[in-house]
Order: structure tokens, then sequence, then C-alpha cells
């Protein structure tokens, strides 16, 4: 990441940024008060910005001990190929590394191609002793 460029903030999010970069990025689009209402549970977050623009962000949630998700991983199309998404996970894996309790179990959802971008912090896939599943309230 050029940081003549952006500058990253170890910050949740403004709400209106995370849900544009969530759509312009094909993640799932959720409304106001649902985001408003996650955005609370932030452990850690990465938001980076290019002058005053929000361009990318992640966050990690979680309990607070045992269980950690990493997600919102998210940068502008436009500013895509510059090496944001490494700087949003490298800044989270540090926290990660830096804050979380022994035996903390940390998953992430990977969208394939971003697999390859989360093998180089240590993540595995779990198949096929464990898949990755989901509900979502209708």
């Amino acid at each position: 990441m050029d940081t003549n460029r952006y500058r990253l903030e170890t910050r949740t999010p403004p709400l209106a940024d995370f849900l544009r970069l969530r759509e312009i990025t094909g993640l799932t689009v959720y409304s106001e008060e649902a985001a408003q209402a996650g955005l609370k549970g932030t452990v850690a977050a990465a938001t980076i910005y290019h002058d005053d623009d929000v361009v990318g962000i992640g966050r990690l949630v979680g309990d607070g001990g045992c269980v950690f998700v990493i997600c919102d991983i998210a940068v502008d199309p436009a500013h895509q190929g510059n090496g944001l998404g490494k700087a949003i996970m490298a800044s989270l894996m540090d926290y990660v590394n830096r804050n979380l309790k022994s035996k903390a179990y940390v998953s992430i959802i990977a969208d394939i191609p971003a697999n390859r971008l989360y093998e180089q912090f240590g993540f595995e896939e779990t198949a096929p002793e464990s898949v990755g599943m989901a509900y979502r309230v209708s």
C-alpha cells in the first residue's frame, strides 16, 4: 500500500461508507438499521482512506474471548490492485496476534479468488473435517 496515497486507520468505518463499499463490491447489502447494530459488534477494524474518502474496510467481530470472524473485507473497485486488501488483513492479523487469547478460533468465509490472500496470513481450508455453512434470515 502506497502510504503517500492511502492511510489506514484502526477504526470502525462510518455507516454510509460501510454500506456503500459492501454494495459496490458485491457483498450482501444490509439495511441501515441492521448495519448500525452490526457495526457496534466490531472488535477491531481497518479503514483505508484516500484523501477523505473511505476506499477499503475490514472488521474482526466476535465474542471477545473464544470465537472471532474476519468479515467485510471490501476495497473500492477503483482502488483495487494497490495492496489495500493485504494492508487491511495485515492490520487485522496484527490485532489478532497481539490481543486474542491462546487457542482463540478465528474464521473467515473466503470468496474465490480472495482465498489466496487469506492463505498468505495462515488461513487454511477446513474441509473435509468441516465445511462453512450459512443461514440467511429472510
